[in-house]
Protein backbone atom coordinates (compact mmCIF):
# COMPACT_ATOMS: atom_id res chain seq x y z
CA UNK A 1 0.00 0.00 0.00
CA UNK A 2 1.32 3.35 -0.63
CA UNK A 3 0.60 6.64 -0.06
CA UNK A 4 -1.07 8.63 -3.19
CA UNK A 5 -1.69 12.21 -3.75
CA UNK A 6 -5.30 12.81 -6.20
CA UNK A 7 -3.66 13.15 -9.93
CA UNK A 8 -6.14 15.50 -11.24
CA UNK A 9 -8.21 19.19 -10.66
CA UNK A 10 -11.81 19.25 -10.26
CA UNK A 11 -13.82 19.94 -13.00
CA UNK A 12 -15.82 23.57 -12.41
CA UNK A 13 -16.53 27.00 -14.05
CA UNK A 14 -18.49 29.58 -12.81
CA UNK A 15 -22.48 28.19 -13.69
CA UNK A 16 -22.29 25.28 -11.15
CA UNK A 17 -24.78 24.91 -8.60
CA UNK A 18 -24.12 21.54 -8.22
CA UNK A 19 -20.91 19.41 -7.06
CA UNK A 20 -20.59 15.60 -7.22
CA UNK A 21 -18.24 14.42 -5.09
CA UNK A 22 -16.37 10.86 -4.78
CA UNK A 23 -13.94 9.08 -3.05
CA UNK A 24 -10.87 9.18 -4.99
CA UNK A 25 -9.68 7.91 -8.32
CA UNK A 26 -10.17 4.18 -9.39
CA UNK A 27 -6.55 3.03 -10.73
CA UNK A 28 -8.32 3.36 -14.36
CA UNK A 29 -9.01 6.93 -13.51
CA UNK A 30 -5.42 7.91 -12.76
CA UNK A 31 -4.11 5.69 -15.51
CA UNK A 32 -6.51 7.91 -18.16
CA UNK A 33 -6.19 11.37 -15.93
CA UNK A 34 -10.15 12.00 -15.49
CA UNK A 35 -12.76 10.73 -13.38
CA UNK A 36 -14.72 7.63 -13.42
CA UNK A 37 -12.68 5.99 -16.43
CA UNK A 38 -13.27 2.15 -15.52
CA UNK A 39 -15.18 1.19 -18.11
CA UNK A 40 -17.57 -0.87 -15.67
CA UNK A 41 -18.18 2.03 -13.37
CA UNK A 42 -21.72 3.03 -14.15
CA UNK A 43 -21.04 7.08 -13.54
CA UNK A 44 -21.27 8.27 -17.37
CA UNK A 45 -24.67 6.43 -18.34
CA UNK A 46 -26.34 7.29 -15.01
CA UNK A 47 -25.55 10.66 -16.07
CA UNK A 48 -26.56 10.61 -19.36
CA UNK A 49 -29.43 8.67 -18.65
CA UNK A 50 -30.71 11.59 -16.20
CA UNK A 51 -30.18 13.83 -18.50
CA UNK A 52 -31.17 11.76 -22.03
CA UNK A 53 -28.31 12.57 -23.89
CA UNK A 54 -25.73 9.83 -25.25
CA UNK A 55 -23.50 8.73 -23.15
CA UNK A 56 -20.04 10.67 -23.43
CA UNK A 57 -16.69 8.78 -24.59
CA UNK A 58 -13.73 11.08 -24.71
CA UNK A 59 -12.93 13.50 -21.75
CA UNK A 60 -13.98 16.93 -23.41
CA UNK A 61 -17.36 14.99 -24.12
CA UNK A 62 -17.77 14.07 -20.36
CA UNK A 63 -16.35 17.52 -19.18
CA UNK A 64 -18.97 19.29 -21.21
CA UNK A 65 -21.85 16.59 -20.25
CA UNK A 66 -21.32 17.89 -16.55
CA UNK A 67 -21.00 21.68 -17.57
CA UNK A 68 -24.03 22.17 -19.69
CA UNK A 69 -25.88 20.81 -16.56
CA UNK A 70 -23.94 23.33 -14.49
CA UNK A 71 -22.24 20.23 -12.72
CA UNK A 72 -18.98 20.78 -10.79
CA UNK A 73 -17.00 17.00 -9.99
CA UNK A 74 -14.71 16.22 -7.59
CA UNK A 75 -13.70 13.97 -5.23
CA UNK A 76 -13.18 14.28 -1.16
CA UNK A 77 -9.97 12.44 -0.64
CA UNK A 78 -6.49 14.25 -2.07
CA UNK A 79 -3.85 12.08 -0.89
CA UNK A 80 -4.52 8.82 1.05
CA UNK A 81 -3.38 5.21 1.36
CA UNK A 82 -4.92 2.73 -0.87
CA UNK A 83 -4.63 -0.69 -2.62
CA UNK A 84 -5.60 -1.10 -6.05
CA UNK A 85 -8.71 1.21 -6.44
CA UNK A 86 -10.99 0.02 -3.21
CA UNK A 87 -12.58 2.06 -1.33
CA UNK A 88 -12.89 0.00 1.66
CA UNK A 89 -8.54 -0.35 1.62
CA UNK A 90 -8.44 3.51 1.93
CA UNK A 91 -6.13 4.73 5.24
CA UNK A 92 -4.95 7.67 6.52
CA UNK A 93 -7.05 9.84 3.96
CA UNK A 94 -6.47 13.69 3.66
CA UNK A 95 -9.20 15.73 2.48
CA UNK A 96 -9.21 18.32 -0.58
CA UNK A 97 -8.94 21.98 -0.46
CA UNK A 98 -12.85 22.44 -1.22
CA UNK A 99 -12.27 26.36 -1.15
CA UNK A 100 -11.32 25.67 -5.22
CA UNK A 101 -14.35 24.65 -6.21
CA UNK A 102 -16.67 27.31 -3.64
CA UNK A 103 -14.27 30.14 -5.07
CA UNK A 104 -14.97 29.45 -8.81
CA UNK A 105 -18.70 28.38 -8.42
CA UNK A 106 -22.23 29.55 -5.89
CA UNK A 107 -22.29 25.58 -5.30
CA UNK A 108 -25.90 25.14 -3.64
CA UNK A 109 -26.02 21.54 -3.67
CA UNK A 110 -23.38 18.76 -2.75
CA UNK A 111 -24.09 15.29 -4.10
CA UNK A 112 -21.61 12.33 -2.87
CA UNK A 113 -20.83 9.32 -4.83
CA UNK A 114 -21.23 6.70 -2.05
CA UNK A 115 -20.61 5.84 1.38
CA UNK A 116 -17.08 6.63 1.96
CA UNK A 117 -17.48 9.89 -0.32
CA UNK A 118 -20.16 10.98 2.01
CA UNK A 119 -18.43 9.77 5.08
CA UNK A 120 -15.47 11.93 4.88
CA UNK A 121 -17.45 14.62 3.32
CA UNK A 122 -19.19 15.22 6.75
CA UNK A 123 -16.36 14.47 8.56
CA UNK A 124 -14.07 17.08 6.72
CA UNK A 125 -15.58 19.34 4.34
CA UNK A 126 -19.40 19.90 5.45
CA UNK A 127 -18.09 22.69 8.03
CA UNK A 128 -16.57 24.19 5.13
CA UNK A 129 -18.99 24.49 2.93
CA UNK A 130 -21.81 24.98 5.68
CA UNK A 131 -24.37 22.60 3.32
CA UNK A 132 -25.16 18.74 4.22
CA UNK A 133 -24.41 16.70 1.51
CA UNK A 134 -26.74 14.17 -0.51
CA UNK A 135 -25.38 10.36 -0.36
CA UNK A 136 -26.16 8.62 -2.91
CA UNK A 137 -25.10 4.57 -3.76
CA UNK A 138 -22.41 4.30 -5.71
CA UNK A 139 -22.18 4.22 -9.34
CA UNK A 140 -18.96 1.45 -8.83
CA UNK A 141 -19.36 -1.81 -10.66
CA UNK A 142 -18.44 -3.13 -6.54
CA UNK A 143 -21.89 -1.87 -5.74
CA UNK A 144 -23.96 -4.60 -7.73
CA UNK A 145 -26.98 -4.74 -5.30
CA UNK A 146 -27.53 -1.77 -7.70
CA UNK A 147 -28.86 -1.59 -10.91
CA UNK A 148 -28.25 0.88 -13.63
CA UNK A 149 -31.60 1.94 -13.39
CA UNK A 150 -32.47 2.09 -10.15
CA UNK A 151 -29.21 4.29 -9.88
CA UNK A 152 -29.99 6.21 -12.68
CA UNK A 153 -33.87 6.71 -11.14
CA UNK A 154 -32.13 7.90 -7.17
CA UNK A 155 -29.24 9.65 -9.42
CA UNK A 156 -32.30 11.68 -11.54
CA UNK A 157 -34.06 12.54 -8.47
CA UNK A 158 -31.14 14.29 -6.89
CA UNK A 159 -29.65 16.11 -9.66
CA UNK A 160 -33.10 17.14 -10.84
CA UNK A 161 -34.36 18.37 -7.63
CA UNK A 162 -35.53 22.12 -6.94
Amino acid sequence: MSRLDHPFPPVVDTDCRILILGSFPSVKSRADGFFYGHPQNRFWRMLAGVFREDVPASTGEKRALLLRHHIALWDVIASCEITGSSDASVKDAAAVDIARVLEHAPIERIICNGALAGKLYARHLQDVTGLEATVLPSTSPANAAWSLERLTAAWKQALTAK
